[in-house]
């Protein structure tokens, strides 16, 4: 079976808002067997409403509509639905009463516009909205000869996903066949996305039942798996088969098989050793603090650290010789070092971490260009320092410096 997603909406059309409706849809469907086939971002205007569900209708067997049943002129959803159904809409006096005693409940008179949220289209089932005033709509039935599945939901993410839980979750299950999807994400650090993938197409193109989608960011390359079976266990044990062939191809350099992120590994790493961690950051600002510290539990082993921007307060706050800075420059290896090791002698920390490096897009020297960047680490058993040339523009320099700082930690405690 397969499924598109339609967003309503003209907000979403813009800048400043975004559809995640839709990812929490997919990854239910794909909990039933369903793919998405399409997903659909549509403004607030009737005809192209009309146009684009009557198109999904011919292309896929699940047709679901998010938002655009409010009680306002622009909530269309209802409207554009029957016309391309070519069925009628009528008010349905329960959900009429329903939504009036709501509205008395809190001290409040209903407007007269909300009575369009009782409007329902001809031979379809009322899908009450426990957590607001739009109740959605589940029809089924042929549509030009083939069996469709029509949902009409609402577009506020809290009553989204509670509706689709309770009322659309087991309806589905039992109009579906049985088909189940498994999927696996492998991560990898700190490797090039055509790296990554010549050295495992060779296997995964011996799985064409598993289909294979790699995805690259800053310092991160991810490795969707995903293949459908009669039963879950069978389609788990495929794609966990090509996801171990994978891993034996690159060895440390997955740092994740099963979507934990790297601060999530780094902190699980300095647990199990009993380690603690501190950092002194310059280009990244508190990058690298702020990612540590997003995990839950993580002061544990975070002890804190310092933001040295200024050479005057690398040394002052991480003991960094003023001459070193002179003779070297603040962006060098041996002032990487010395952040590293200053900043674990101050927090007395198992591990210190220093990052000095130009994250531009100013700054840069024909000796020192924007991207490069140190990353010192700092144990009782020395200090190492790595030396990278990152691309792109500031954001991206920084966050990819945190990321190899990271993957330091990681790989000296693995």
């Amino acid at each position: 079976m397969n499924a598109e997603i339609i967003a309503v909406g003209s907000e979403l059309l813009s800048p400043f808002r975004q559809d995640t409706n839709s990812l929490y849809l997919t990854e239910k469907l794909n909990q039933l067997g369903v793919n998405v086939i399409f997903k659909t971002i549509v403004g607030d205007n009737l005809a192209h409403l009309r146009q684009a569900a009557a198109l999904a209708l011919t292309r896929a067997e699940i047709v679901i509509l998010m938002g655009g049943l409010g009680p306002t002129e622009d909530d269309l959803t209802r409207e554009a639905v029957a016309a391309a159904l070519g069925l009628e809409l009528r008010r349905d006096p329960e959900i009429l009463v329903r939504l009036e005693q709501r509205f008395a409940s809190r001290n409040m008179k209903m407007s007269p516009n909300n009575a369009k949220q009782a409007e329902v289209i001809a031979g379809a089932t009322v899908l009450p909205n426990a957590n607001g005033t739009a109740p959605g709509q589940w029809i089924s039935g042929k549509y030009e000869g083939q069996e469709r599945i029509i949902l009409l939901l609402p577009g506020p993410p809290h009553e989204l996903k509670a509706l689709f839980d309770q009322q659309c979750m087991e309806r589905l299950r039992a109009k579906l066949p049985p088909q189940s999807i498994a999927t696996r994400v492998l991560k990898v650090a700190m490797m090039a996305e055509s790296q990554c993938d010549a050295r495992i197409a060779p296997i995964y193109q011996q799985f064409a039942d598993v289909e294979t989608t790699i995805l690259a960011g800053a310092g991160e390359i991810q490795i969707h798996l995903k293949t459908e079976k009669a039963s879950f266990d069978q389609a788990q044990e495929r794609v966990d088969q090509l996801a171990e062939l994978i891993e034996e191809e690159l060895g440390e350099s997955v740092f994740s098989d099963n979507g934990d992120s790297l601060e999530q590994i780094v902190g699980y790493y300095l647990q199990m050793r009993n380690a603690t961690i501190a950092v002194a950051e310059s280009c990244t600002g508190g990058l690298l603090a702020e990612r540590i510290t997003s995990v839950s539990g993580s002061s544990r082993y975070f002890l804190g650290g310092a933001v040295v921007y200024s050479n005057a307060l690398k040394t002052g706050f991480a003991d960094v010789p003023a001459d070193l800075i002179q003779k070297h420059g603040a962006v060098s290896r041996e002032v990487a070092a010395a952040l590293a090791e200053g900043i674990r002698r101050r927090c007395d920390a198992t591990f210190g971490i220093g990052v000095t490096g130009v994250a531009g897009p100013t700054g840069g020297s024909a000796e020192k260009p924007v991207g490069l960047v140190f990353h010192g680490l700092a144990g009782e058993n020395g200090t190492e320092v790595v030396e990278r040339n990152f691309p792109g523009d500031r954001k991206r320099i920084r966050w990819f410096a945190s990321q190899q700082a990271m993957d330091m930690v990681r790989r000296k405690l693995m």
